[in-house]
């Protein structure tokens, strides 16, 4: 069973990411155009789950399905949508996740939903703090729980993607 348990900041979360891009790279090629660090783990001083999360913008999804034995090798389980219509979404490190992988193609909206999240926070201290308490008091109301920690996020995370994207 899963627990919810945040960490404080870590300053190796940037340098993980980066050192997860290029074993990415190797497996996809000319598929991938960009990686964007994502999720709690991309905003400076926030608390987090020690979940590297990446947004990796494609030219092909198709592409994606095809290279997905090549991210198994790395450790990745294919999620396919996992709610979300036009992502491949795999996950790293089985029920101690380390990585989330959400795959879109150029030009989905989705991406510039997930980056702008983390570049509104990162520029908002005060969000960040506010953001980072809700979190602490979800995690320790539903540590059992990773479904209501979620759904307890999920008007704040709203409301600063809407200010985001303005």
């Amino acid at each position: 069973m899963r627990t919810i348990e945040l960490e404080t900041y870590n300053e190796r979360w940037p340098d993980e990411f980066q050192r997860e891009v290029v074993l990415l790279e190797a497996v996809f090629g000319d598929n991938l155009i960009r990686a964007h660090h994502v999720g709690s783990t991309a905003i400076k001083d926030c608390c987090a789950k020690p979940v590297i999360d990446i947004v990796l913008e494609v030219a092909s999804l198709y592409e994606i399905d095809r290279q997905s034995i090549q991210l198994e090798a790395l450790g990745y389980e294919a999620k396919g949508a996992f709610g979300i219509a036009g992502r491949c979404f795999f996950q790293k490190g089985g029920d101690r996740r380390t990585h989330h992988l959400h795959a879109f193609e150029l030009g989905n909206p989705d991406i510039d939903r997930h980056r702008l999240f983390v570049e509104y926070m990162n520029a908002r201290p005060d969000k960040m703090a506010e953001y980072a308490l809700l979190k602490t008091e979800l995690a320790k109301k539903y540590r059992d729980s990773p479904e209501k920690y979620s759904a307890g996020k999920a008007a704040f995370i709203d409301m600063i993607e809407n200010s985001a994207m303005k």
